[in-house]
């Protein structure tokens, strides 16, 4: 069985490095293992995606609580489509992305053309995902409708006129930029930029596509489906690799971004995968004991009332509450109990209590709401 991966040891960072720290881990172990600083050697290959995953984990603060909490479960929700998984054309990116600009990095290796591709990558989408607690107790596939972009189907997404090709830049010659030999008071350097004549590509589009006036998308609306894993919290969110919107001119599909957005059950307080269920019991069950049903978000339990039963025990349903994402089992389902008293007696109803009051025993003097405190406590294990 592989051994889990631990992002904060893949980066050489303590738990609780800031994001200043994370970040300039990164750069200098992805500068290191960048596969054009290594000739295409598969070792460093494998090394640079997985570096740049555990950045793009840890610098997000969201992404970052869901590892620390649940590990890598609670980023690939039990595997599927919105597992964690980089691929080199998305390493690139992520690199390109926050680097790209910071010490000349393209000009050093002669990157060009891939970084013009990464730059190319399609907007990702975000979406709000509503869940109520039973789904999120069951897990629940859900379709989303989206306003996006789309292939061009008269061109195919290459942006040019059908008949005609994509020729290469007659400035550049197909390189994406331009190079020019400068002179300062540090000595002669070399200067590399885009081309200017196709923007950094290496092709230019002479007959573009009438339909998408040469980007090769076109606006269009699609569902998604979206599986949700059982147990995920409020505000959490999956991402969906390429299900974004497609890049212009063939390049790479952004992201689908799903916020989780559960509604509150009325029945039930939330702690954790645990959940919390105040019951209203009368004087007699409380007395004499009772078999009562309750609710779980699975349907309905029968609890067991122990006679005697005291305002503020706590009784627990082991099992019914939430799963734990990716780990198995559930939480538990906390039972509050308080004695109703009623506010409006019969005439029979007094007369069996004032029977009752002759014969009764006093409560204790003192020690009931701590002991309420205290059995909370317990059965939360707080």
């Amino acid at each position: 069985m592989a051994r889990p991966v631990d992002f904060y040891a893949v980066l050489g960072v303590v738990r609780d490095a800031d994001e200043a720290d994370i970040k300039k881990a990164y750069r200098k172990l992805a500068m290191e293992h960048h596969p054009d600083r290594n000739n295409g050697d598969k070792a460093a290959e494998e090394k640079f995606k997985e570096i740049t995953e555990a950045y793009e984990v840890l610098r997000d603060p969201d992404k970052r609580a869901a590892y620390d909490r649940y590990g890598m479960a609670g980023l690939r929700g039990g595997g599927g489509p919105q597992s964690m998984h980089f691929d080199l054309s998305e390493a690139l990116s992520v690199f390109m992305r926050d680097f790209g600009g910071m010490g000349g990095f393209d000009a050093f290796f002669g990157g060009g053309q891939r970084s013009q591709r990464d730059r190319h990558r399609g907007q990702d989408l975000k979406v709000a995902l509503k869940l109520t607690l039973a789904e999120v107790a069951t897990g629940a596939q859900k379709s989303v409708r989206v306003r996006t972009l789309d292939r061009c189907s008269v061109c195919g997404g290459s942006g040019a006129k059908p008949g005609t090709k994509i020729v290469t830049c007659g400035t550049c010659r197909g390189s994406g930029e331009v190079r020019r030999n400068a002179q300062s008071i540090f000595g002669q350097f070399l200067s590399v930029s885009p081309c200017p004549t196709c923007a950094g590509e290496g092709t230019v589009v002479e007959s573009p596509c009438e339909r998408c006036g040469g980007d090769g998308r076109v606006k269009a609306e699609k569902t998604i489906q979206i599986d949700v894993p059982a147990g995920v919290a409020d505000h959490h969110y999956l991402t969906l690799r390429g299900q974004g919107a497609p890049g212009p001119r063939g390049g790479p599909p952004g992201d689908l971004i799903a916020v989780l957005d559960i509604k509150e059950d009325p029945r039930f307080e939330r702690s954790g995968d645990d959940l919390v269920y105040d019951l209203a019991v009368s004087f007699t069950q409380a007395a004499l004991g009772a078999e009562i049903t309750v609710p779980t978000p699975y349907g309905e339990s029968t609890l067991r009332l122990p006679p005697g039963t005291q305002t503020g025990t706590v009784l627990r349903v082991r099992g019914k509450g939430l799963p734990h994402i990716g780990e198995g089992g559930h939480g538990d389902l906390h039972v509050r109990v308080h004695v109703w008293t009623p506010t409006k007696l019969s005439a029979e109803q007094r007369a069996v209590l004032e029977q009752l009051a002759q014969v009764e025993s006093a409560p204790p003097a003192e020690g009931g709401g701590r002991r309420f405190w205290d059995d909370l406590k317990r059965a939360l294990g707080i």
